[in-house]
């Protein structure tokens, strides 16, 4: 573990306050980064900010010369797809590196096949090196649950994690492990690996956004290019967060980024059949039309009424 300078501003009595150290650990700002890059999430949000304060305590602790033993980091972000995972991720990297918990705080985002394999042989090297580039930063394992294929005899999955638990263990002091999926699926691979289940610290779940978020993320995101809904599509667009939300396959912000996308791809080709000079206003404003197109007002019941 790299030491941290933990001296801050302190009361005339001497001793140092928590939320001095708060404040001088850069901690707060890499938080409120997150704070203003996703919406809501305020289960997920509140849990960060309760490990950095674990963190930034035992650090206070060994100034004070008190025994401390370094928590353990190693988590697991249930939730489904465009909840935000990845994002959280890369900021508690950030933190680490900000506490002294890992040199680098950089990530390293992995699934399956970047980790395992399909001869015997391919596993451990390939694990090893994606470990030997995580090292000093957090490795995060997007739909963990599939290292684990016990149906297969020729699968080389276990070999992985075997070689990620020795990882998780001797380099507890300079590699985050971060594994990442559907809740459900998670647990039955916890049930299945008692080893990697010994080993996770933290849980955490991120949940579906509400119809209100994902508006509000939508703005945000037109917001970053310079677009806009005007009223009528504004309300179009709600309609169709209310629907897409019940159709399978639904992400979550990334479904909505998607979404936009095509809205885009929707609202230019209908500028380019225009023949006359294009206003500012006209390059920037999704009408309802440029919505209504999607499929997925095909079977609306409100849709013409």
């Amino acid at each position: 573990m790299l030491p941290m300078d933990v001296s801050a501003p302190a009361h005339c009595d001497g001793a140092t306050t928590a939320k001095a150290l708060f404040e001088a650990s850069g901690v707060k700002s890499v938080l409120d980064q997150l704070d203003a890059e996703l919406v809501g999430l305020a289960p997920v949000k509140g849990r960060i900010r309760d490990i950095a304060a674990l963190l930034l305590i035992d650090k206070l602790r060994l100034a004070k010369g008190l025994q401390s033993t370094p928590p353990s980091l190693h988590m697991c972000f249930t939730g489904n797809p465009g909840t935000g995972k990845t994002t959280v991720a890369m900021r508690m990297a950030e933190v680490l590196k900000q506490l002294g918990y890992v040199r680098k705080g950089h990530l390293v985002a992995v699934t399956r096949d970047d980790l395992v394999g399909q001869f015997i042989g391919h596993t451990a090297p390939k694990t090893r090196e994606v470990v030997k580039k995580a090292m000093g930063g957090v490795l995060f394992i997007d739909e963990a649950y599939y290292l684990y294929k016990p149906e297969n005899e020729r699968d080389y999955g276990q070999e992985s994690i075997e070689i990620l638990l020795q990882a998780m263990e001797n380099s507890r002091d300079d590699l985050v492990v971060i594994l990442a999926g559907y809740k459900d699926r998670m647990d039955t691979f916890f049930g299945s690996n008692p080893g990697m289940a010994s080993r996770i610290a933290h849980h955490i779940d991120f949940p579906d956004y509400s119809e209100a978020e994902l508006m509000q993320i939508a703005q945000l995101m037109l917001g970053t290019l310079n677009y806009r809904f005007d009223a009528a599509a504004e309300a179009t667009f709600a309609r169709y967060v209310e629907l897409r939300r019940q159709q399978p396959h639904f992400a979550n912000a990334r479904s909505i980024r998607n979404a936009l996308d095509r809205i885009r791809l929707r609202h230019a080709t209908r500028l380019f059949a225009d023949d006359s000079p294009l206003s500012r206003e006209q390059l920037c404003t999704l009408h309802a039309e440029d919505i209504l197109a999607s499929r997925v007002f095909a079977a609306d019941p409100l849709e013409g009424v």
